[in-house]
């Protein structure tokens, strides 16, 4: 499975941006991973094949991930960002036992 990743950038704290990720094919769990300088990689958002969803406490009520299966590509719409979310955002695949990784877009909050 490969996965293209994007819509990173820099953002004022408050403000928005969506991050969107394209499966080459479908897959049963999509998700958003981050990694900041100095810490490790944890688990923003992730999204079932049937739109179960899971989220970092630290994004709960800010952060939406959502999918549209018809074009293998899942969105992970930031609210209310902070400069704390400032990382790199990974796009996640579970295909049964196999994990992959997407090439990383990275997000940066100013305050």
């Amino acid at each position: 499975v490969q996965l293209q990743a994007s819509g990173g950038g820099l953002v004022q704290a408050g403000g928005s941006l969506r991050l969107s990720c394209a499966a080459s094919k479908f897959v049963n769990t999509l998700g958003w991973y981050r990694q900041a300088p100095g810490k490790q990689r944890e688990l923003v958002a992730a999204i079932s094949s049937g739109g179960t969803t899971n989220y970092a406490d630290s994004v709960k009520g800010r952060f939406t991930i959502s999918r549209d299966n018809t074009k293998n590509t899942v969105y992970l719409q930031m609210n209310s960002l902070k400069p704390e979310d400032t990382a790199v955002y990974y796009c996640n695949a579970i295909v049964y036992t196999k994990t992959y990784w997407g090439q990383g877009t990275q997000v940066t909050v100013s305050s």
